[in-house]
């Protein structure tokens, strides 16, 4: 993360959150097939039964219907899309770049989710930093991204990447907060399925015992 550019992580646009993100409907920038592969990547990488954090939900979180949690508490700027979120047990709304502490206790959750949601934070390490606080060691972390983003929103150094590069940059995100055992991945729409275009990108880290 050395030798960033001071800018690297602004906005385009200087609307409060709150407000841009309160216009954009509840829909996912993601296409049907793109969203049905993170839905499989949840149900063979988090926990069964256990407390799920979803950081930047929205109004999808993507989960495997017959999924069965604990709690699965989802995060967001946006409160009627949190409302509209009927996956969620319960919710907070935050803006995560004006305040990126989390309000949960040190290791209470048995995973965290971040899906298209890095693009748009304007302090992403203090972040990454947040959720490795309180995940409990040995469970995931799972950052996920198709393509498209809303370009007003989406900070400059995201932008300017190639899709591999953001790997490297999300990577680099989770390493310097501390995770381990990073293992990355793509899933590329089939060519006889003209009706999936989207390809997804995660990373999935881990916080390392004794720490």
């Amino acid at each position: 993360m050395q030798g960033l550019h001071e800018k690297a992580f602004l906005q385009a646009s200087h609307e409060p959150d709150e407000t841009f993100f309160a216009r954009q409907g509840f829909d996912s920038l993601m296409d049907m097939g793109a969203r049905t592969a993170i839905t499989a990547l949840y149900r063979t990488t988090l926990p069964v039964g256990g407390r799920t954090l979803d950081l930047m939900s929205g109004a999808m979180s993507h989960m495997p219907e017959d999924a069965v949690f604990q709690e699965l508490i989802g995060l967001d700027v946006c409160q009627p899309a949190l409302e509209a979120n009927k996956a969620l047990t319960r919710f907070t709304v935050q803006n995560l770049n004006t305040k990126p502490e989390l309000p949960f206790e040190d290791e209470s959750f048995d995973g965290v989710v971040l899906c298209d949601g890095l693009v748009y934070l304007t302090q992403p390490q203090k972040v990454m930093e947040e959720i490795f606080r309180v995940l409990k060691p040995n469970v995931p972390l799972i950052v996920s991204f198709s393509d498209r983003f809303i370009p007003a929103k989406a900070v400059a150094i995201w932008q300017a990447l190639e899709p591999e590069d953001r790997v490297r940059l999300v990577s680099a995100l989770m390493t310097q907060a501390g995770f381990t055992d990073l293992d990355t991945g793509e899933v590329v729409p089939p060519e006889d399925l003209t009706a999936w275009k989207d390809t997804v990108r995660a990373v999935v880290g881990r916080r390392p015992a004794g720490q």
